[in-house]
């Protein structure tokens, strides 16, 4: 058996392994509730030592509070309705996919990723379609299902091999998935369960949708080149030639843009560019509306950082809705009505999820478990160096991706114990979720519980009938690797240059 094959039959057990692992796990909802379960009883279990902490918030002595009581069987059953509705942005989330979804429904995310790659001259094509997978993460769906086959018949006309672009369009777009240079739905996410988790150690914390908006920008520009050499120096000349088949033609029908789509983009884009515009207008002006009316500040209760779902919503909206009436797609309310129905019908996962991450949270306050984690916790990482806290928390991400594909899931779980414990140790709230979101994103393109993995596979076997997932993954794996190379040493040396991730969000909690 040769080398390369060797590599293969490895990377291929090793992902069979993680497959079985994963698929063992329960359904995210039921995790919770087990999560949930496991709770309660842990309170009553360590209740049992008496183990009493400072409260950092408060400054007063707690202990932890058995919840298998009659009080906290009470609490359990009456107030389990008013932690789901009362939890932080969940209709901020919800709000922001109904303008992300009419997008999306209405094809006009996926006819712009069409329409971008086609026009892009041929020297730069390559980094184009980098870039728009980067970006392509704020348009939901869009990205990982249209690039990848689209990028094929492009690579196939630069003369290069289609799973080479399969692999390098799936990778832009889930392995970059925490870089952006607008916001959407993944800050929403994210932010979601973040604010909750740092009001375990400060109620009144200020926190927004955008603080890390300056590092996921500057990655943007960062990953791009990173990308593009795993892609020209590693996976096309690994995979050499390619002689194109009949079905090559019936593909490249499919990605064509009619003169009425063509048209709708027109109006679409023009119409973006006027949301832009007026949104500028209302907020560089000293007096502009969407600044604090007293301090004149944008960041700091002002209605810009306040209302970043709304304006997010409209970004979005507005495009899509434009597109959808020019090209056919709204003929009327009813067409608009179900756009905005199916796109709240995607969120059901996560509405469930977050019903039972909303008791998770209660539980842990509670029962002071939140506080006692987080505090003796950070007792166990002082005198840790920010570096090593870095490195040590995107490894962990990273490896549980591999195991849970939900990115909201994931953070639901690890926010409530890794937010509290390293503000505690003096660290911001946003700088932990960055690096959270690094290390979710870094192993998206080769975990197989992603569920775009399958359907990529299908893509490749198009061009190779026989593909299987581990010679793919083979060809996904060096993306991770540059990636888990090169952003984790960008987000060190922001960390070292002391930079804000974004507006509001510093590197330093200081209550």
């Amino acid at each position: 058996m040769s080398q390369t094959k060797q590599k293969i039959s490895i990377i291929h057990r090793f992902l069979n392994f993680i497959e079985k692992a994963g698929n063992r796990l329960p359904d995210p909802s039921i995790l919770f509730f087990f999560l949930c379960a496991g709770l309660i009883f842990l309170s009553w279990f360590v209740s049992l030592f008496n183990i009493k902490v400072e409260n950092p918030g408060t400054g007063k002595t707690v202990e932890v509070t058995n919840l298998i009581s009659r009080e906290g069987f009470g609490k359990i059953i009456s107030e389990s309705i008013t932690n789901f509705s009362e939890f932080p942005a969940l209709g901020l989330v919800l709000a922001v996919m109904l303008g992300v979804g009419v997008a999306e429904k209405t094809g006009y995310f996926d006819k712009l990723m069409i329409q971008v790659v086609q026009k892009a001259p041929r020297k730069i094509i390559v980094p184009i379609i980098i870039f728009v997978g980067i970006i392509g993460n704020a348009a939901g769906d869009a990205a990982p299902v249209v690039l990848p086959p689209l990028t094929a018949l492009v690579f196939i006309k630069l003369g290069y091999h289609p799973i080479a672009g399969l692999a390098m369009a799936y990778a832009s777009a889930l392995g970059a998935f925490a870089a952006n240079i607008t916001l959407g739905m993944g800050d929403a996410l994210v932010y979601a369960f973040t604010k909750p988790a740092a009001e375990i150690i400060d109620k009144d914390i200020n926190l927004n949708v955008a603080m890390n908006w300056y590092f996921i920008a500057a990655s943007t520009i960062i990953l791009l080149p990173a990308i593009y050499y795993v892609s020209m120096k590693i996976v096309i000349p690994r995979l050499g030639e390619y002689k194109p088949n009949e079905d090559t033609e019936n593909d490249e029908a499919k990605n064509e843009i009619s003169a009425k789509e063509n048209k709708a983009l027109k109006f679409a884009n023009i119409s973006f560019m006027i949301v832009v515009g007026v949104l500028l207008a209302l907020s560089i002006p000293e007096n502009g509306w969407l600044r604090n009316p007293k301090t004149g500040s944008l960041i700091e209760k002002a209605p810009l950082m306040d209302g970043v779902g709304i304006i997010i919503l409209i970004v979005f909206f507005v495009p899509g809705f434009v597109y959808g009436i020019v090209s056919g797609r709204i003929g009327n309310t009813k067409d608009l009505g179900k756009m905005l129905s199916d796109s709240m019908s995607t969120m059901g996962s996560f509405i469930v999820i977050v019903f039972f991450a909303a008791q998770l949270l209660a539980y842990l306050e509670w029962s002071n478990l939140g506080i006692v984690i987080s505090v003796k916790g950070a007792e166990m990482l002082q005198g840790q160096n920010g570096v090593v806290l870095i490195i040590g928390f995107i490894i962990l991400s990273s490896l549980i991706n591999l195991l849970i594909g939900s990115a909201s899931a994931k953070w639901a779980i690890l926010a409530p114990i890794f937010i509290p414990m390293f503000m505690l140790l003096g660290y911001h709230p946003a700088f932990t979720q960055m690096i959270y979101r690094i290390g979710d994103s870094i192993t998206n393109p080769i975990t197989p519980m992603m569920p775009y993995l399958p359907l990529l596979l299908s893509y490749a076997q198009k061009y190779d009938q026989n593909m299987k997932l581990g010679t793919l993954i083979s060809s996904l794996m060096p993306y991770s690797i540059v990636l888990a190379i090169v952003w984790p040493i960008f987000m060190i040396i922001w960390f070292l240059l002391g930079i804000p991730l974004g507006p509001g969000g510093d590197i330093y909690f200081n209550k």
